[in-house]
């Protein structure tokens, strides 16, 4: 999962640019980075660690220019080598610069073509990198002048449409001409753009969440729609054309479950207010398979799930309290490298206020339930706090299925519901009792009702359907041995090996 921002200004973006990334840090956390242009120079930042720590002073006087691209970065694919660290250049045609976010699912099969046919090397294992080397080789192949126009940049992103299978939203800037966004033919990741006006004319902004845009003073317009792609001219012009032969608007619905900031609007939906439906659902689901008087107080578990939790206390009726306080500089447990780090963190990111548990039942509420590590851990958390019985809701359905469009999930067998019924999975928890979201009401929640403009959901994670029909048995399997756990830490340690045989050559 990743963030990313482009901006054409009538003034410096730098600042604009990193204060965008502070507020889509939540969605990467292991690398950041920023390229801007000036006078059809291209100046660039980039390194891992959080966007606080990668740009200094000095960095931010470098970055000049008033246009430039910003990313920030969970490692999805490839490793956390600051190698693989974003934006991408490559210098032909024109130039170009690209940042991500998203996972090709024909990755493999494109950077073998691009290296057959389009004579082009890769040099990392990133698609972000693949993905701009189709979109350069397909911008060179339609335009045959030194003057790129609109038209050329359109049939570049058909060609990208063509060829590219998975979920992707990328932001890509090229000299003297300006900032080109584009959004895959599902829409599956998502992708916002914004206006402002001043006094020497409009500046326009896109990103990954509209928070980003209000954070920054913009205007949210619209998102980009499924297949389409948007130029944002250094003269300050908007054009946009649809790009893709049968575009469906299929957001993912972890989106709305985890990773969006509650004060985004997704695909014309609010986070926030999906979030709070989320909440009525499942108070209805827990009425219906326990008696809400053996809950004597409902407890979020920080912060995701404060909403729905909330929403769910007002619904059953029941007392809402904040039982547990967090510290805010741990990282999101199920994307961290390795079992072990895990569970060091549940503890040192929570710890429960024990007079909000003795002896009472409690319910726990979660945004979902992913390595049930965690929720383990949060379960025996609150035992030893004094509650008599513990309760556990998942805002979300059980987690069956790894993601494959771009959020770093773990592999199948590390899933606590793969394979599991939902007793089981209560048992292994060591919960009282287990109550999840139907994914019907999930999908109704965010929805609302049918009356937001959406074909379907990517909900993948949930029922195994992936959307853009490409995705194999093969596949998966071949993703199970890339993203368990003993490989994520063989690839860490080959990639430490290498720095430090850099290091020592220098």
């Amino acid at each position: 999962m990743c963030g990313i921002v482009g901006i054409v200004g009538k003034s410096p973006v730098n600042q604009s640019l990193y204060d965008a990334l502070l507020v889509l840090q939540h969605r990467g956390q292991d690398a950041a980075g920023i390229m801007t242009c000036e006078d059809g120079r291209l100046h660039l930042r980039k390194d891992n660690g959080l966007a606080r720590d990668v740009f200094d002073n000095e960095h931010m006087i470098s970055l000049r220019g008033n246009i430039g691209i910003g990313h920030v970065r969970y490692p999805t694919a490839g490793c956390s080598s600051s190698a693989e660290a974003q934006p991408f250049y490559v210098n032909s045609p024109y130039g170009i610069a690209l940042a991500h976010n998203g996972n090709l699912t024909n990755a493999a099969q494109i950077k073998d073509e691009l290296f057959r046919q389009d004579r082009r090397h890769i040099n990392t294992d990133s698609d972000s990198e693949i993905l701009l080397n189709v979109f350069a080789h397909e911008l060179a192949e339609h335009s045959s002048t030194l003057d790129i126009d609109a038209q050329d940049v359109f049939r570049a992103v058909e060609g990208v449409h063509r060829r590219c299978k998975g979920g992707y939203a990328a932001v890509a800037m090229i000299p003297n001409f300006g900032v080109i966004a584009f959004r895959d033919p599902n829409g599956i990741r998502p992708v916002v753009f914004g206006v402002r006006e001043t006094d020497d004319g409009p500046e326009m902004m896109v990103a990954s969440e509209s928070v980003a845009l209000d954070t920054i003073g913009f205007e949210r317009v619209r998102d980009i729609e499924p297949g389409e792609a948007v130029i944002f001219t250094l003269d300050g012009r908007l054009l946009h054309q649809q790009c893709a032969a049968n575009p469906q608007r299929s957001p993912c619905l972890f989106e709305f479950v985890y990773f969006a900031r509650p004060d985004s609007i997704i695909d014309d939906i609010f986070v926030h207010k999906a979030r709070l439906r989320m909440g009525r659902k499942l108070a209805k689901k827990i009425e219906r398979v326990m008696s809400k008087d053996d809950i004597d107080v409902v407890i979020p578990i920080p912060d995701t799930s404060r909403t729905s939790a909330m929403s769910l206390s007002a619904n059953l009726g029941v007392r809402y309290t904040e039982g547990f306080i967090k510290n805010r500089y741990i990282g999101r447990t199920f994307i961290m490298p390795g079992q072990n780090a895990r569970k060091k963190s549940v503890r040192q990111k929570l710890n429960p206020i024990d007079v909000e548990f003795k002896g009472k039942n409690v319910l726990l509420v979660d945004d979902s339930i992913v390595r049930g590590t965690t929720s383990k851990q949060i379960v025996q958390m609150a035992r030893d706090a004094g509650a008599r019985k513990v309760y556990f809701a998942s805002a979300a359905p059980p987690v069956r299925y790894p993601n494959v469009y771009g959020i770093d999930m773990p592999a199948a067998s590390e899933l606590v519901a793969h394979g599991r019924s939902e007793e089981e999975v209560c048992e292994w928890i060591g919960a009282d009792g287990l109550i999840y979201q139907d994914l019907e009401d999930l999908k109704e929640a965010v929805q609302k009702k049918g009356r937001a403009h959406v074909d379907r959901f990517d909900a993948s994670v949930f029922n195994g359907e992936y959307v853009t029909g490409d995705v194999t048995e093969h596949y998966l399997e071949d993703l199970e041995c890339q993203r368990n756990d003993g490989a994520k830490a063989d690839r860490d340690a080959a990639n430490s090996v290498n720095v430090l045989g850099v290091h020592n050559q220098v």
